[in-house]
Formats: C-alpha cells, structure tokens, sequence
C-alpha cells in the first residue's frame, strides 16, 4: 500500500513545479516561513523543513533580515 508524501516535500514539490514553469521567477521573494505553513495549513517547522529542501536542491537562497528568493539559473 503506498504511503503519502510528507508533507513537507508536497510543499517542496509544488515551489519546484512553480519555479521550473516560471511563475516563480529568479529573484522573486518567496512567502515567509509563516505564510507558508498557514497556506498550506501545517505547522511552521513542516514549512520551514519544506524551504530547507530547496536551499539543498539550489533553488532558493536566503538573505538573512531580508527573506528567501528563488535562486538565479546556472547558466
């Protein structure tokens, strides 16, 4: 029987699939890690997991006291 997805990597996949179709662009300023969990209706570390995942996979970068951007494309 096929388990489910953790929820974190459900959030993790849905901002890789808007940031590979260009709806998220290099530079743009992601939801804060509380906006995140309230969208997605988790809690904050789920949401914070979820951006962790990203910044390994090289897809966001964070600036501390500014935010989390989508990362520019190698090129």
């Amino acid at each position: 029987m096929p388990t489910a997805e953790a929820p974190y990597r459900q959030i993790a996949n849905d901002l890789t699939a808007k940031i590979k179709s260009g709806e998220l662009k290099p530079g743009d300023k992601l939801p804060s890690t509380r906006e995140l969990a309230e969208a997605y209706k988790v809690h904050m570390n789920t949401a914070s997991r979820a951006l962790s995942l990203l910044h390994d996979r090289e897809l966001i970068t964070g600036q501390p006291g500014r935010g989390t951007y989508v990362a520019e494309r190698p090129a």
